[in-house]
């Protein structure tokens, strides 16, 4: 194992709980670890291509252990797809897979309407602990990347059972019939803040450090 690329999750940033923890970890462990800004300091112009773009300049030609969060756990997969050579494993904390239907589904058709005509829609960036101003072309350019990423590589994910933000049945249906995927459900909600020690000691173990 080379270093570790963390992908965090939509409107968050390499300085949330879990990175931050993971970084120290694997730092601690003497494991390079970088964490890159997926909407490279624009929201407003976030969209599934360019944070690849950003995955591809972090990976720099690999090789990597990939890990994501939420949306970073389906990019992750998005990835690893496209550059076998390049991803050795792939660890996904609750992976938003089929992110492209479901997040479409979030919205009613009027505000699907009100948001390509007015170009940009208000949400709650944590990471910049603000409102930030997001463009449509996200909901756009989804459509044109796959649900369930068919990834050959290792792969751990692990799930809380109690997620309301993506559901455990999304990794559930993705790892089954899948031999290269290990699926860890545990008691938690969508975020895995409150058991960090499981998420740490499952992925030493899974990359057999």
């Amino acid at each position: 194992m080379n270093r570790i690329v963390y992908l965090h999750g939509f409107a968050s940033s390499p300085q949330s709980s879990k990175a931050r923890f993971f970084a120290q970890k694997f730092r601690d462990a003497g494991v390079a670890f970088d964490a890159p800004r997926l909407d490279e300091g624009d929201f407003s112009k976030l969209t599934i291509a360019g944070q690849l773009g950003v995955i591809e300049r972090a990976v720099n030609g690999g090789p990597v252990v990939l890990m994501g969060s939420s949306l970073g756990g389906y990019l992750a997969a998005l990835y690893a797809a496209r550059h076998v050579q390049e991803v050795e494993k792939l660890v996904l904390l609750a992976p938003a897979f089929h992110f492209p239907s479901r997040w479409k589904a979030r919205f009613s058709a009027e505000e699907l309407a009100d948001w390509k005509r007015r170009g940009t829609k208000t949400f709650f960036h944590y990471g910049d602990n603000a409102e930030r101003e997001l463009g449509y072309r996200l909901i756009e350019e989804s459509d044109t990347h796959e649900d369930e990423p068919a990834f050959s590589q290792p792969a751990l994910i692990i799930h809380g059972r109690k997620d309301d933000v993506v559901p455990a049945a999304a990794s559930q249906h993705f790892a089954q019939g899948r031999a290269n995927v290990k699926l860890l459900l545990v008691d938690s909600g969508h975020e895995l803040t409150d058991v960090t020690d499981r998420l740490w000691a499952s992925t030493a173990e899974f990359l057999a450090m």
